[in-house]
């Protein structure tokens, strides 16, 4: 973990590796929709929100962007 990584990036990280490792979290919703956008991959939001743009609006401006910096900046800590 990086100090200067806000704690939000940090935690959708980990819930993206524990999804890809297990196909499962305990995570939060929208830690776990957040996670399902940064993999790309509709099969890790949870069940209540499988249309992906009410997932995405499930998600508040700031998330959408820490999903927005993950993709750009942090996916080689995942892959």
């Amino acid at each position: 973990m990086n100090n200067n990584t806000p704690w939000q990036i940090e935690k959708i990280i980990e819930v993206a590796i524990t999804l890809k490792r297990t196909g499962s979290s305990g995570a939060s919703t929208g830690e776990r929709i957040a996670a399902a956008f940064v993999l790309n991959d509709p099969t890790y939001l949870p069940n209540s929100y499988r249309d992906m743009v009410e997932a995405w609006d499930r998600l508040d401006d700031e998330w959408q962007h820490y999903v927005r910096l993950i993709k750009r900046d942090y996916m080689h800590r995942i892959e």
